[in-house]
């Protein structure tokens, strides 16, 4: 490619032209053929359940306890980059940046809607209310926590230890080096590249859906707009022409305002909503529910409801769950390692892990507690809402607080600032594997995937709706389940092989320095 082409685009052709055909005519047919799409989205999304479910569980247990194992070993203390190497974020913005792109807008979206989902579907219909609540409470955790963080992480971890200390390129297929050797530059790499770029876009894309039909929702009832497809498309149109801007000004500027921007707003709603609703008692059930988790931590963690009458709703569920946050893994593991130079392995894997985690407890606990308090006291049926339409099942909590104008438009405002940032961070890390692992990329390609990131999410709503949104989710995470289990040993080879040439190499230099101080 001439220089002046590279003024727009500096792409890598075996991954960027294989990943963009495959999702235009994604794109294309699905909008073509909507009803078709709808119907196949579906059945493939209960064959998948059934079939590999069991497959999925496994593995998200596998990468928690290969990342608290790889925290507390001896490369815990490796620092990403080398013994010297500069934190080039203040601690704060790392974990925000690392936040907003890890949960964002599922996090807001879920925050009321998932407690009553699990709450309208108990494994058992002849529970007492109250027990339903506390299942719903602490399988709502168990999606939201600890699992979750492990999948970013690993993947955050392996990325930035070949980039930075062994100089790879930063993309998916760096990470199998220590396996594949120079194959990773043939068509072996290109694949696996090309596979995480999918992966990374349909996954933002669900979330970018997911965002668009509660940004639409909160501005209808904010201001009285006719709600429908026609608002969700403008509002995804409109929101990633914002993104686009953000991600045309660099890393160190817009993503990294907007990110500062999302934890203020976000921390701003939850003491609001903390401080006007029943402050004790909710604090009172963010206590009893991380005990309830914890308590039935490895229950939880192996269940898959094969005796339960509820076990057919609650393996697809979480099927969904953990499929959308293995597709998410490339977009926000590259992430992780983009912005972690200069921390350690410890470091990535306990603040990764810990802080995130400790943050969606807490908000769950709270605004999940409103909704089970409304409905267990028969204020308001909430579950109603949610079965209804789950968009709408944080703004009716709202309503019945004082100021509820207020928290909700607060509330849209968090949704578009989660979107914005992202697509912003997707787009940045779908163009370091398309330019074959560059840190930067030209403002055409930019402007480009990050454009792509909305057609994406605009065709699945087209295409189905939610139930579109969840299989563009499964169908891509699965693959990645495997293949972030090679990575992981991969991982711990090149670690294990690093330390013995640095241990090797050590007496040799404390040889040299004796004899040149002799």
């Amino acid at each position: 490619m001439n220089n002046r082409a590279k003024k727009y685009f500096d792409i890598y052709a075996p991954v960027f032209y294989p990943a963009a055909i495959i999702v235009l005519l994604f794109v294309v047919t699905t909008i073509v053929f909507q009803e078709r799409a709808e119907r196949y989205f579906g059945t493939f999304q209960a064959y998948m359940s059934d079939t590999f479910g069991w497959m999925i569980n496994l593995c998200i247990n596998y990468y928690l306890v290969f990342i608290l194992v790889l925290a507390f070993s001896r490369y815990g203390r490796l620092r990403i980059g080398g013994p010297k190497a500069q934190a080039e974020f203040s601690k704060f913005s790392w974990v925000a940046m690392l936040f907003s792109a890890g949960m964002g807008i599922g996090l807001v979206y879920f925050s009321v809607a998932e407690p009553m989902y699990h709450f309208l579907n108990p494994l058992r219909a002849d529970w007492p209310a109250a027990l339903k609540a506390e299942y719903a409470m602490k399988h709502t955790f168990f999606h939201y926590g600890f699992h979750v963080w492990g999948i970013y992480c690993l993947l955050g971890i392996a990325l930035a230890y070949c980039c930075f200390n062994r100089g790879l390129p930063l993309s998916l297929r760096s990470t199998l080096y220590p396996f594949l050797g120079e194959r990773i530059h043939g068509w072996l790499g290109n694949t696996i590249d090309t596979i995480a770029v999918l992966a990374t876009l349909f996954g933002l894309a669900t979330s970018l859906g997911f965002g668009a039909v509660q940004f639409s929702t909160g501005f209808s009832r904010l201001f009285g707009v006719a709600n429908g497809l026609s608002l969700q498309v403008t509002s995804i149109i409109v929101i990633t022409l914002i993104a686009t801007l953000s991600v045309l000004s660099g890393l160190g500027k817009g993503l990294k305002y907007l990110s500062n921007l999302n934890m203020v707003l976000a921390l701003v709603l939850f003491l609001f909503v903390l401080a006007i609703g029943q402050t004790a008692s909710l604090l009172d059930g963010c206590i009893e529910n991380l005990g309830i988790y914890l308590d039935d931590f490895l229950v939880v963690s192996t269940f898959r409801g094969t005796y339960t009458e509820g076990g057919d709703w609650f393996r697809g569920w979480s099927m969904f769950y953990w499929a959308w946050w293995i597709s998410w893994a490339p977009f926000v593991g590259t992430f992780i390692a983009r912005i972690s130079k200069g921390r350690s392995i410890r470091e990535i894997a306990l603040y990764g892990l810990l802080l995130p985690s400790l943050f969606c407890f807490i908000w769950m606990s709270v605004f999940g507690g409103i909704a089970l308090d409304l409905q267990l006291s028969g204020q308001l049926d909430v579950a109603a809402a949610v079965s209804a339409d789950s968009s709408t099942g944080l703004f009716v909590v709202l309503e019945q607080l004082p100021l509820s104008r207020y928290s909700s438009l607060l509330c849209v405002l968090l949704v578009a600032t989660f979107f914005i940032t992202s697509s912003d961070s997707g787009s940045l890390v779908v163009d370091f594997m398309t330019t074959g692992g560059k840190l930067d990329s030209p403002k055409g390609q930019k402007i480009f995937w990050a454009s792509v990131e909305g057609a994406i999410a605009i065709a699945l709503l087209l295409g189905g709706g939610l139930a579109a949104l969840q299989s563009a989710s499964i169908v891509t995470g699965f693959p990645f389940a495997l293949v972030l289990v090679v990575v992981s040993l991969a991982l711990w080879k090149a670690l294990r092989q690093d330390t013995r040439e640095v241990a090797q190499s050590e007496p040799s230099e404390r040889v040299g320095e004796e004899s040149l101080r002799s």
